[in-house]
């Protein structure tokens, strides 16, 4: 893949999950080793205990150290800042977030995944307040710490190289859907995530250089995983936008994708993973020569 192609990026949400042991991880396979088996057989992974709060900086050093090349993590932003203060407390919340943990791993750091609660409807100088806080290199992080006064993590900070830093919003109150949501996004380089559940707002409206999606399922339609002609639309979405087609430039967008199914404790998450990657995959093997992207039937 030539560098500067956009690239799909599929994975969970989460792989500490008790219930995989037997199913996705092997029978027999020790504890300390189901990270190496998550990150050899999917392309991504979306941390998220760093909802709940930050491990230490040892720990997203060994992730990044741990992981195959040209792997990517998501990161779940604090609960502090969206569901304890609901976004009103930005700079100091989000400056905290980033002193500096999740930049520790560097070119392995995909997207800030920020995620706001039910009960928290749109308040648009709310929301901008947040948006227009969150830092969009690390540059930006130190700068900001060095605003607030917070000399140890300006420090810190000033030791990692620069990079850019993507952050994507997923909201979950039907107020959200108001036309100059995505508008706000898009003003400040911030990703609608596109949210599959029947819960909650699904908006689909393209607003960074990238595009976030969140497959939560329905485990009433979905018992036992997406089915087949589901994951095919969803790899048809996921083309159009890696090559501009669903896009409103009609440049293309990496695309990051993660499962979340609500079956037995999302047993099916990394199968679906790596069924939907295979066929990206083979869209693209076939897309030089072939009409067009053909998705076939893959169990695993």
């Amino acid at each position: 893949m030539n560098e500067n192609q956009a690239r799909a990026s599929v994975g969970t949400s989460g792989w500490n999950k008790p219930k995989w042991r037997g199913h996705f991880y092997p029978p027999g396979l020790v504890q300390r080793r189901e990270f190496e088996y998550a990150t050899g057989h999917l392309r991504s992974l979306e941390i998220n205990t760093t909802f709940h709060g930050l491990p230490r900086r040892s720990t997203f050093l060994n992730w990044r150290a741990e992981a195959p090349d040209g792997f990517l993590f998501a990161v779940k932003g604090s609960r502090e800042v969206t569901h304890d203060h609901r976004l009103r407390t930005p700079e100091t919340d989000v400056a905290r977030f980033f002193g500096p943990g999740p930049l520790m791993l560097q070119e392995k750091l995909g997207p800030v995944l920020w995620q706001t609660p039910p009960s928290l409807s749109f308040h648009p100088d709310v929301t901008e307040d947040f948006l227009a806080a969150l830092p969009h290199s690390v540059r930006d992080a130190q700068l900001l710490h060095e605003r607030l006064g917070l000399e140890e993590g300006a420090s810190r900070l000033s030791e990692l190289p620069d990079r850019p830093i993507r952050h994507a919003f997923e909201v979950r109150h039907e107020s959200f859907l108001a036309p100059g949501f995505p508008e706000l996004l898009r003003s400040h380089d911030v990703a609608a995530v596109v949210t599959n559940s029947p819960d909650w707002p699904e908006i689909l409206d393209v607003t960074s250089d990238f595009v976030y999606v969140r497959l939560h399922g329905d485990a009433n339609h979905f018992p036992d995983g997406y089915d087949d002609a589901t994951l095919d639309l969803w790899a048809e979405r996921v083309v159009a936008w890696l090559s501009g087609e669903s896009c409103p430039d009609n440049r293309g967008r990496d695309v990051f994708v993660y499962f979340d199914n609500p079956d037995h404790e999302g047993i099916r998450s990394p199968f679906d993973a790596m069924r939907l990657q295979r066929r990206l995959d083979d869209a693209e093997e076939s897309a030089p020569s072939g009409p067009g992207p053909t998705f076939p039937a893959l169990l695993w």
